[in-house]
């Protein structure tokens, strides 16, 4: 029950992208409390603790994610938000609370042979903390042969999991488009050059780019998610502004497809007597499993729950993960964590979710036997 009350504490106090204060002290203290070693201020609210058993040299890193959305909470129970405008709708919160418990337990246990980094991130949802927890040095100041993950994911039954090895998860970038036209009176048209329809126009042909561009026997998304223009019914504005996302798996697609947004806005823009000005933001990569360390969490899975309560094929998804960048520095592996059917099924980045409290043991009890499988005792390994 202590990690359930640390995880709806944090539920009802959300902080976003490096405003984590209050969660990080949580963390900190219980970190501390729990006789383990803990540096702070990396990517401003990250935290790293440090665990170390026995005389052996290797390393690995668990990381967390502890950011919550800027989005208003629909649930009415006694742990939601007290922040209006902002809600712990990905689970980053249980996420936080299972490593806790995991990192409580083996420090009381110590049934490992080297060292263990819990990586607890800021700004994953918004601002890619993982790639700035790099950037201040989080592989080189803490040394580790591997970095593990998790996230929740409704669906998959409480007590089950998912895992596989390559894409887990797509990359997404974001796009924008600025349609630069002549304004005029709604009633002489002719005297414009409309960005409103030119607008119209490129967001069917945009929509072609995947039907007719990528091969349909691999994966793209583009998604046209906000236009922006005009300020009066009996005014045709100067300016419209179009955004959106790609998500993708495969490097060539992604280039294909960029290359494709910028070719078509400039046609489609000059056709209708317009300019197209295009803004192209490559986020975060495609989360891909190394082979070795997915297998190795594979095994410590069908051991933990049984072989049947492991989906080692499960259908990658679109959506993505800045953890991808972790991946990209160091081998590892990213899992999925049954978040049920009930409780807290319904899906992340829903104003009704709530991490299911149910699936923190099965969590804390995976970190633990990773760890204890990863890095296994002196005299386990001389029995070997």
């Amino acid at each position: 029950m202590r990690f359930v009350a640390i995880r709806r504490d944090i539920h009802q106090h959300p902080e976003t992208a490096y405003e984590e204060v209050r969660t990080a002290a949580i963390v900190t203290d219980t970190l501390r409390a729990a006789g383990i070693e803990v540096v702070t201020g990396l990517a401003e609210t990250g935290i790293v603790g440090i665990l170390r058993a026995g005389s052996g040299k290797r390393a690995i890193g668990l990381r967390a994610d502890m950011d919550a959305l800027n989005m208003e909470e629909g649930n009415v129970f006694a742990h939601r938000s007290s922040h209006a405008g902002k809600m712990h709708a990905c689970g980053h919160d249980g996420h936080t609370a299972t490593l806790l418990a995991a990192a409580t337990y083996l420090a009381e246990t110590r049934r490992f042979d080297g060292t263990v980094y819990f990586v607890f991130q800021p700004a994953e949802e918004a601002d890619g903390g993982a790639r700035r927890m790099i950037e201040d040095g989080l592989f080189d100041r803490f040394p580790m042969e591997a970095i593990f993950g998790l996230h929740n994911m409704p669906g998959i039954p409480v007590g089950s999991f998912a895992v596989r090895p390559g894409a887990m998860m797509a990359g997404v970038d974001e796009f924008e488009i600025h349609i630069e036209g002549v304004g005029g009176h709604a009633a002489m048209p002719h005297l414009a050059s409309d960005p409103l329809v030119t607008t119209g126009a490129l967001i069917q042909a945009l929509q072609t780019i995947v039907a007719r561009n990528v091969d349909p026997m691999r994966n793209a998304v583009l998604s046209l998610t906000r236009v922006n223009g005009g300020s009066a019914s009996n005014v045709l504005p100067g300016e419209v502004e179009l955004a959106g996302t790609v998500r993708y798996f495969d490097a060539d697609i992604q280039a294909l497809v960029e290359q494709r947004i910028a070719e078509v806005a400039h046609h489609v823009a000059r056709a209708h007597g317009c300019l197209a000005t295009l803004r192209y933001g490559r986020l975060f990569p495609p989360t891909i499993n190394a082979p070795a360390e997915t297998k190795l969490c594979a095994g410590v899975l069908r051991d933990l729950v049984g072989a049947e309560r492991v989906d080692t094929n499960p259908q990658p998804v679109m959506a993505s993960e800045d953890f991808a960048f972790m991946l990209q520095a160091k081998p590892g592996c990213y899992i999925w964590l049954g978040n049920g059917d009930g409780d807290g099924g319904c899906g992340v980045h829903n104003p009704h979710y709530d991490f299911n409290d149910r699936a923190i043991p099965f969590g804390a009890a995976y970190w633990v036997r990773l760890v204890e499988t990863a890095l296994p005792p002196a005299e386990l390994q001389d029995a070997s």
